[in-house]
């Protein structure tokens, strides 16, 4: 039997915002635990997505809460006639 393959179908950037999609208060630290990667690089991402205008990150007390735009198209041109909400929707989807 092959060992299993490490990849992934999304990118750690599309990981982030259906964690932060599912909970907007979370911290980092647990988002980073869910995604696999250091809570350094879910923080790039942030900012990343921030700069993009796909995130907004607002300070409630101590902790942050991140609003997603999830109106805005996908990134890629092959999926850009599709918007982050359709994505999350798909993911979400119980």
């Amino acid at each position: 039997m092959k060992a299993p393959h490490h990849w992934t179908f999304f990118t750690n950037h599309a990981h982030v915002m259906i964690c932060l999609a599912k909970s907007p208060d979370q911290p980092l630290r647990e988002v980073a635990q869910q995604v696999g990667i250091t809570e350094r690089a879910v923080q790039r991402i942030v900012a990343d997505l921030e700069e993009a205008g796909y995130l907004q990150r607002e300070r409630e007390g101590r902790q942050n809460h991140y609003e997603l735009h999830p109106e805005l198209p996908l990134r890629h041109p092959l999926e850009a006639h599709h918007t982050v909400n359709e994505l999350i929707d798909l993911i979400l989807a119980e």
